[in-house]
């Protein structure tokens, strides 16, 4: 059996849909699902609990995804242990493939991204473009909503740190040989709409990442290090990808500028969610 951990923040438009596809062609007693309702106002708890009887809603007022987190993990009792955003899509199928990866011998995997842009503009397709292909998005464990440890990955962490970028904490906990991204499983994530629902989530991750570097140090090893140009060697893998590096480089400095704001504020509490992408 699998744990599945679903830390969930007024997720009643999409909650279900997570659910649905993790429980499609599930066998009975296959996954262990506990959903977190953390600081709730909607009716997230009533739909995870519509969408099968096994699966475990636990409530709290705390709105706090890293709280979310630790509860469910808590509760859990099985390895390997998943986390997964709610508003995430991942087939049984695909999940069953992050089981095997880490059953035979990987600290921590993830599966390949696949971005939605169906609903996006054309500046956001632009720079998503690039985005996607960056090392850190190609390689790791960040930017798909899903990451998942064995039981001796789990072992390199306490609790969870009160950070914005969980994914990113844990990504730089392991080593690349310690880690997979399974080529086989795949996430589907709604990239946003417009350039002011994508700023949205960028500052926010920005923020993240300055946040975790704050509390915890830069746990990168050498051979993982992020650069603010890293794009550049997704354009000189792929050239035809010049025509969105204005694109990518102005929304990138103009995230950056509003993450620093938003740092000297004080105001990472602030819960901001693309609603767009719901």
């Amino acid at each position: 059996m699998v744990s599945i951990i679903i830390p969930a923040h007024n997720e009643e438009a999409v909650i279900g849909r997570c659910l649905g596809s993790l429980l499609a062609d599930a066998d009975p007693g296959e996954m262990e699902i506990i959903v977190v309702c953390n600081g709730c106002q909607d009716r997230t708890a009533d739909r995870a609990r519509d969408a099968a009887d096994d699966v475990v809603v636990l409530e709290t007022p705390i709105a706090s995804k890293s709280n979310a987190l630790d509860l469910g993990d808590r509760a859990a009792h099985s390895f390997p242990r998943l986390f997964i955003d709610a508003d995430i899509e991942l087939g049984t199928a695909d999940l069953r493939q992050l089981v095997a990866a880490l059953d035979d011998g990987a600290l921590a995997a993830s599966p390949t991204l696949r971005l939605d842009l169906a609903d996006s503009s054309l500046l956001v397709r632009s720079y998503h473009a690039i985005w996607q292909r960056l090392p850190v998005i190609r390689s790791g464990l960040v930017g798909r909503g899903v990451y998942g440890v064995s039981e001796q990955g789990r072992g390199r962490f306490g609790e969870f740190p009160d950070v914005i970028a969980d994914d990113l904490f844990v990504h730089r906990l392991f080593e690349p040989d310690e880690r997979v991204v399974v080529e086989g499983a795949v996430s589907v994530v709604r990239a946003p709409r417009t350039v002011s629902d994508l700023l949205l989530r960028k500052r926010r991750s920005r923020a993240g990442s300055r946040q975790l570097e704050s509390v915890v140090g830069d746990l990168a090893s050498a051979s993982d290090q992020r650069s603010s140009t890293d794009w550049l060697e997704a354009v000189r893998r792929e050239p035809r990808l010049v025509v969105h590096v204005p694109t990518y480089v102005v929304i990138s400095l103009i995230a950056r500028m509003q993450a620093r704001r938003k740092i000297r504020r004080g105001d990472l509490d602030t819960w901001e969610s693309d609603q767009s992408s719901r």
